[in-house]
């Protein structure tokens, strides 16, 4: 069992790695970044997995890294503030929110008015959907499973974060893809409630698989009918966790 001084050593070991990626995505941006790239950076953070339920966010730290004044920065945190991504503690500082049950039932119920809405509504919309459309999903498919084999479960959950997000992308609606961004995030908080990723993530590799198959078949009803199913299936087993933690 981990000492209480080694997982502080991993968290802080954790906290560098994730200034060190930011840092990265920061190089890649142009010098006018805005508070809405820094909070894209944010945001990016919390979908991957690396900004945690419960840890605050540093003002010096990510001035620095992000290479933005700080107003720059605190308008980054009021545009995720009103995302419910972060929340404000008075006298406390600024912390990545801790979700609940409610949370669950609320963003499982709008995965499934989106997704189930834009997988069905290909029929109509793009019955002959070309085959290159589909590659983003597929290589999000191939990432999660090379991952897989790589143990790397946390990078399993990004790939699917991704996939999902491609899956959306199908509508054309840049509308939808930037609700799907916010929803993601949250979710991923979500994902945290699962102490073990693999027990998470691994059941939902095959099931990407086999749904990227009834896509390329153009079996949209059946591709629908199926992600239904799978979204209970993932709520139910996130209720699980929460309802036993």
């Amino acid at each position: 069992m981990s000492t209480p001084g080694a997982e502080g050593t991993q968290r802080e070991t954790g906290r560098q790695a994730w200034l060190r990626t930011v840092a990265a995505d920061v190089a890649r941006l142009d010098r006018s970044s805005s508070a809405e790239r820094a909070a894209d950076i944010l945001r990016r953070s919390i979908t991957e997995g690396a900004l945690p339920p419960g840890a605050q966010l540093s003002e010096v730290e990510l001035t620095e890294v992000l290479e933005v004044s700080r107003n720059t920065l605190r308008e980054a945190f009021r545009l995720l503030t009103h995302e419910g991504l972060l929340v404000y503690k008075l006298h406390r500082g600024v912390f990545v929110p801790e979700l609940g049950e409610h949370d669950v039932i609320d963003l499982y119920r709008l995965r499934r008015v989106l997704e189930v809405d834009v997988v069905r509504g290909l029929a109509a919309r793009e019955p002959e959907l070309p085959a290159d459309r589909l590659e983003p999903l597929r290589a999000e498919v191939d990432a999660a499973e090379t991952a897989a084999r790589a143990d790397s479960w946390p990078a399993v959950g990004t790939a699917n974060m991704r996939f999902h997000q491609q899956l959306i992308g199908l509508a054309g609606s840049s509308r939808m893809d930037a609700v799907t961004g916010r929803l993601l995030a949250e979710l991923r908080l979500l994902f945290h409630v699962i102490a073990a990723p693999r027990e998470l993530h691994e059941p939902y590799i095959g099931r990407n698989r086999a749904l990227l198959e009834l896509l390329e078949a153009r079996k949209y009803d059946e591709a629908a009918a199926d992600l239904h199913e799978y979204l209970l299936d993932s709520e139910h087993r996130i209720l699980a966790a929460f309802r036993v933690r």
